[in-house]
Parts: structure tokens; sequence; C-alpha cells
């Protein structure tokens, strides 16, 4: 199953913000295990290397980016993607990015801790702590 890590998710494993790092973890583990396809749109990258240098400065900003991208593919941000963020319904330009950066990946799901910001689109959102809920009933057993 190809998912879709939102920059938020990241973040949450990251920066190990309770109570949210450890199911971020434990699905960035599934990722890289290769039990589901994780991806990351372009522009998580772009975000997460910029805060994780204020914070830790550049040589831990580019392990942090360069460890993430040992687990999760890169989706693209292109014309085609920009273009559909741009005629979309959905109102926020970046989630609406996302979400078209998901479709050019087949993403099945978006993962996201801001579910309500992606109710209006073609790929569902589900939070870490509901995705692996869904991972336990599908597989039958615990992840």
């Amino acid at each position: 199953m190809n998912v879709l890590f939102d920059t938020n998710v990241l973040l949450d494993f990251l920066l190990d913000r309770p109570p949210f790092s450890e199911p971020a973890t434990r699905l960035l583990s599934l990722a890289e295990r290769g039990e589901i396809q994780g991806f990351a749109c372009a522009t998580s990258f772009t975000t997460i290397f910029y805060l994780a240098r204020k914070a830790v400065g550049l040589s831990d900003a580019r392990k942090q980016v360069k460890a993430l991208l040992s687990i999760l593919n890169v989706a693209p941000v292109n014309q085609t993607v920009i273009e559909g963020a741009i005629g979309s319904a959905i109102n926020d330009f970046e989630d609406a990015v996302i979400v078209e950066s998901a479709r050019q990946v087949n993403a099945r799901v978006i993962l996201t801790r801001d579910e309500k910001d992606f109710t209006r689109t073609p790929i569902p959102a589900h939070s870490p702590k509901s995705l692996l809920t869904l991972l336990e009933k599908v597989k039958g057993s615990n992840l």
C-alpha cells in the first residue's frame, strides 16, 4: 500500500512529540521494512530541512533528511502537480499540493494529523493511529 506521509507526521517522529511520535515511528518502521510503501512530498523535505537547520544546525539537518530518504520515496512536485493543485477544490494550496503529489505516486492514503484538512480529496486521509488500527484489522495481527 502506498502511503504519503504529511509533514506533520514526519515532524512528530523527528522531534519526538508525544503522544504523536509513537504511532509515527511505528508507521515509519513499517515503511522501512517494506510492509507499506512510504512517500513524502518533495516540499515536505524542504520544510523539514529548513526547520531542522534552524533547530539543530546544518550537519544534523542533512543527517535527518538523509535518514528519511533511506525510508521514504520522494513524491514529485512538478508542473502537473502544481496545475492540479491550482484547479483543486481544496482551499489550502499546500494541502492541495500534497494531494496532487500523492496522486502522482498512486497513494491510497494520506497520513496526517490534520484529517479535517483532507475531507474533500480523492485520497482518504488517516491519522497515524487510525491507519495503524486499519492495518491491524486487515492483517489480523499486531504491527
